[in-house]
């Protein structure tokens, strides 16, 4: 599928999509939460935008393994506000959230996108964002985050994920929700160990339940200091070169905390590619 309906936006996905991480946060895994500081995580997305970035995910709770829920209402009041902010910009605004409360929250301020880690399990969650035209990306996660890479195991990781996520969007479908708004994500480090991150991201192409987009997020990740040796804040090459794997074997947005090196990383395989 090659155009994502993503609320005021439809998405021609025929090229690869850049999507900058902004994080709300006071604990982001990679160092760079905002603590809900507005002015600096404006200042941020806007440089993001110069850079390159061609979609927006904000969050504000953090999702890394081991991490503890926030409160409701400290999430949703960050959230909105960003979003109120934002919303006169020309680039679709996607929030990552698994509470519904907040899903309906953003969607009502004028969000484009719900990015759930939870694939839309939560009660209330499929029926906060059945209605209307937002993008939904539907994540793979074994567990919670507070226990999720204690010891994840699976007896074949690509096609239990891949199972996974056709379960989640035959859910969303039978709620009403068209195809064409849907985009997959196969979890990078929710749940997963280091063979099982490099299993999928090497087939990621079958991870595309019935033709439908995957998005990737790879960046700063463990998965890549694991094999690289090094320490979360000096692994720009690792998730440049992430994201470009990611691309060539089938995903259609990256999500990144690097835009710039992650745009000419792309703008050099697109070149190769289309003989440009």
């Amino acid at each position: 599928m090659s155009v994502l309906q993503c609320g005021r936006f439809r998405l021609d996905l025929s090229q690869p999509r850049v999507m900058a991480i902004i994080n709300l946060t006071d604990d982001s895994f990679s160092g760079d939460g905002l603590r809900g500081d507005l002015a600096r995580a404006l200042a941020r997305a806007e440089r993001a935008l110069e850079e390159g970035a061609e979609m927006l995910d904000i969050g504000a709770e953090s999702t890394r393994p081991g991490s503890d829920p926030v409160p409701e209402a400290q999430e949703l009041e960050r959230v909105v506000r960003f979003v109120e902010a934002a919303r006169g910009w020309k680039v679709p605004l996607s929030i990552d959230t698994l509470k519904p409360t907040v899903m309906r929250a953003a969607l009502a301020a004028g969000a484009d996108m719900i990015n759930d880690i939870n694939a839309f399990r939560a009660s209330g969650a499929i029926e906060a964002v059945a209605a209307g035209e937002s993008g939904l990306c539907v994540m793979h996660m074994l567990g919670q985050p507070r226990t999720m890479q204690q010891d994840p195991r699976y007896a074949d990781v690509v096609g239990e994920v891949t199972g996974f996520l056709d379960e989640r969007v035959a859910a969303l479908v039978a709620a009403g929700v068209a195809r064409e708004r849907i985009v997959l994500d196969p979890g990078f480090g929710f749940g997963k160990s280091v063979g099982h991150n490099y299993a999928l991201l090497r087939e990621l192409a079958r991870v595309g339940v019935g033709g439908l987009p995957v998005l990737a997020g790879l960046s700063r990740k463990s998965m890549l200091g694991a094999v690289t040796g090094r320490a979360v804040g000096e692994r720009l090459a690792a998730s440049v070169a992430g994201a470009l794997i990611a691309v060539q074997n089938g995903a259609r947005i990256v999500r990144v905390h690097d835009v710039a090196a992650t745009r000419d990383a792309l703008a050099v395989w697109k070149a190769t590619v289309t003989g440009c």
